[in-house]
């Protein structure tokens, strides 16, 4: 089995939207959605028009986000 730390050192330290949706196995469209509503750490060059990225803080971002239901979730009971 592939040592997903290895497989991360595989991604330069910028990367552009494509390589993130690879990272974190999203789709594109949504990588793209997250990072212009400012949720998803993303980088513009004056003028440009495509999103770039610093690998470091995708990866601390990931690390950031709750692993459990989202606030407001009702908590299932496997015993009703």
């Amino acid at each position: 089995m592939e040592d997903p730390d290895a497989r991360r050192q595989d991604y330069p330290p910028v990367l552009d939207a494509q390589q993130v949706a690879q990272l974190l196995q999203l789709n594109i469209d949504y990588v793209r959605k997250l990072s212009r509503e400012g949720v998803l750490p993303a980088h513009k060059l004056p003028g440009g028009r495509t999103f770039r990225y610093f690998k470091d803080e995708v990866l601390d971002w990931l690390r950031s986000q709750p692993a459990g239901a989202e606030e407001g979730d009702e908590p299932l009971n496997a015993f009703e």
